[in-house]
């Protein structure tokens, strides 16, 4: 982990993937193994630099999150009631994950998982934007209880690498009555904590197999998915309003079988 153009480009891959529903684990598995960065550290750093793009939510959400510190009564969805909506989201996902850990880790992180992984999540998307929907909620502050837990356990389907965390959540969140454009919001901000917990539960498994020399690349990897992490929220929440899924399902269709050809076949 010596070759800082390395970390530049997989801290892009990551921060521009990793709150769209394309999947960002499933493209750093991709890139890294074009790259030929395998083992145990590099499996790691991928989980590391998801901090920079966690960072990068905690920025454009700033009011959001500070409201759950100081209760703002003008917003429902602030203080304890909306740090319990996102307990209630973290749920599923933390113990479903806690309890299989190993064994994704061990079976489900390879490029042929991710390409099926791929082409899954694509068909689920385009089934969910051809089926009636009308939205009942539309706003950070009409989330409840009963949404919040059911975004959670459509999450769980993001412990398959390839299959997307966002794209589990939006999609959730839309069959659940909640607008594209609460979904994708509420998908950013839940990221947060069950992204911290999990990122922070890998490092302290594996901190030790980190030296001093090894803070330049991931300082630059961190950095690299905070910029283009603002970028690709930024540009995302702009088109989520106006256009569908389909989009992503036919990139991610499209990249399965090339991903088949060039890193499995």
């Amino acid at each position: 982990m010596d070759n800082l153009f390395y970390a530049v480009i997989l801290g892009i891959v990551e921060g521009l993937t990793e709150f769209l529903p394309v999947s960002s684990t499933g493209h750093l598995i991709i890139v890294s193994d074009f790259l030929n960065l395998v083992g145990e550290k590099e499996s790691v750093f991928e989980v590391f630099i998801q901090l920079g793009a966690i960072l990068a939510v905690v920025v454009m959400y700033w009011p959001r999150f500070w409201g759950l510190l100081r209760p703002n009564p003008q917003q429902r969805f602030s203080g304890l009631y909306g740090i319990w909506l996102l307990i209630l989201t973290c749920i599923p996902a933390c113990v479903l994950g806690l309890l299989c850990h190993d064994y994704i880790k061990q079976y489900l992180f390879s490029p042929a998982t991710v390409v099926i992984a791929l082409v899954v999540g694509a068909l689920m998307m385009i089934v969910v934007e051809r089926r009636p929907y009308e939205a009942r909620s539309v706003d950070l502050d009409d989330m409840t209880p009963k949404l919040a837990f059911g975004i959670g356990c459509f999450q769980c389907m993001a412990l398959w690498p390839g299959f997307s965390r966002s794209a589990s959540t939006i999609m959730g969140g839309m069959i659940l009555g909640a607008s594209r454009r609460l979904a994708a919001e509420y998908s950013f901000v839940a990221a947060v904590p069950i992204m911290v917990a999990a990122t922070g539960y890998d490092m302290l498994k594996s901190y030790a197999l980190f030296t001093a020399a090894d803070i330049p690349f991931m300082a630059v990897g961190f950095a690299m998915s905070f910029v283009s992490a603002l970028l690709a929220i930024k540009a995302f929440i702009a088109l989520v309003g106006r256009m569908s899924l389909v989009p992503f399902a036919v990139y991610r269709l499209l990249l399965a079988p090339l991903v088949w050809y060039f890193m499995v076949w």
